[in-house]
């Protein structure tokens, strides 16, 4: 039994075909869409490349690209089907073009779907990159006469002045770290040796940040060195008083920005796939439709269109049944009672002499 069986007359037939090919040209701007979204997320991943770690990032915004040009394509070619199906005598040219192409189209539109959802289950891999990619952008702040590593510094004070946002988690994330060069350093001063002699890794490590971390709206002026030290500044309180930088971490903030808009792009991605699945499940109601006046004979008569010809389970068994034999096609049956028609063949006599010949006519 047919699913979703519905009759169509000539009428409706040439409407069907007529909407179908306005809304084919609709995919294709629905497929251009989808690729600016995705060299949109490719250009704002490449620009935060340097406080990145190396990975696969790039697979969300590559899969969006890809899909919508194969979008353009594929809905170019249906545009210019539909607009034959109009006329039985154009449609016999597709008859044998459109299954393929529905079948194409279907594996096109779950396409859609994957990169929607990898939208929303790219957060993982993107929270790990910024982890190890701000770690080694901090870690080197202080490399600026190193070639590689010079714009890491401005890199991670632009970054965190945007974003209003200091560390890697947080602002103690600078207390671990030298992230002043040596070259600023006064080896004279008594201070400055004996903090480089209380570290084991002889490292100049202090309870400040860089000025990129300051708060330009807090009204008192910017607390950027000895923050855990109360007697070093008057009226001040580390412990109960808000500090006057950044309080959010800078892979807090840039997973939030990627986030926002993942998720826009995944919402985008989810209403073009709605929309392909309509067209392509009118599409698949004009091929039948067609296919079944060609069968009756009567151009102008009515005729029926479906999704699946059978039920789905059916339908299912069908195609389980073409899978599970196209393995067998290149092998001999061995089924008992069954013998190879080249084996065990009576030899004929065809070695004795007195066999008369017979003449060919001329």
């Amino acid at each position: 039994m047919a699913v979703l069986r519905v009759k169509f007359t000539k009428t409706r037939r040439d409407k069907l075909a007529q909407i179908l090919w306005i809304l084919n040209w609709v995919s294709v701007v629905s497929g251009v869409i989808l690729f600016s979204l995705g060299l949109f997320l490719k250009i704002e991943i490449k620009k935060r490349n340097e406080v990145m770690a190396k990975g696969d990032i790039n697979s969300v915004p590559n899969m969006l690209i890809s899909v919508g040009v194969i979008a353009c394509i594929i809905n170019f070619l249906g545009g210019k089907i539909c607009y034959d199906c109009s006329d039985a005598n154009k449609f016999s040219r597709w008859k044998l073009v459109m299954l393929p192409y529905i079948v194409c189209t279907f594996c096109f539109t779950f396409s859609i779907l994957v990169g929607a959802l990898m939208c929303y289950t790219m957060r993982n891999e993107l929270e790990e990159s910024l982890y190890l990619g701000l770690r080694d952008a901090i870690k080197f702040y202080k490399d600026t006469d190193i070639p590689g590593r010079c714009f890491l510094k401005k890199t991670v004070d632009m970054l965190q002045i945007g974003f209003r946002c200091c560390g890697n988690n947080g602002f103690r994330d600078w207390f671990e770290i030298q992230w002043v060069s040596p070259r600023y350093l006064n080896m004279a001063s008594k201070e400055v040796v004996d903090r480089l002699k209380s570290n084991v890794d002889g490292k100049f490590l202090v309870d400040g940040v860089p000025f990129s971390c300051c708060n330009p709206s807090s009204p008192r002026p910017c607390i950027q060195y000895q923050l855990t030290n109360n007697s070093a500044h008057y009226n001040y309180d580390f412990l109960t008083e808000e500090l006057n930088i950044w309080m959010k971490g800078c892979r807090e903030a840039l997973l939030d920005y990627y986030t926002d808009i993942m998720r826009s792009i995944g919402i985008a991605a989810l209403l073009i796939w709605l929309f392909e699945l309509s067209v392509l499940i009118g599409v698949r109601y004009l091929q039948t439709a067609m296919k079944n006046v060609l069968l009756l004979g009567d151009l102008e008569g009515e005729s029926d269109g479906w999704l699946l010809e059978n039920s789905f389970v059916e339908t299912a068994k069908y195609n389980i049944n073409i899978i599970k034999n196209l393995g067998k096609a290149n092998q001999i049956s061995t089924v008992s009672g069954m013998n190879d028609p080249n084996i065990d063949v009576q030899n004929t006599n065809c070695g004795k002499n007195n066999i008369t010949a017979k003449s060919i006519p001329a």
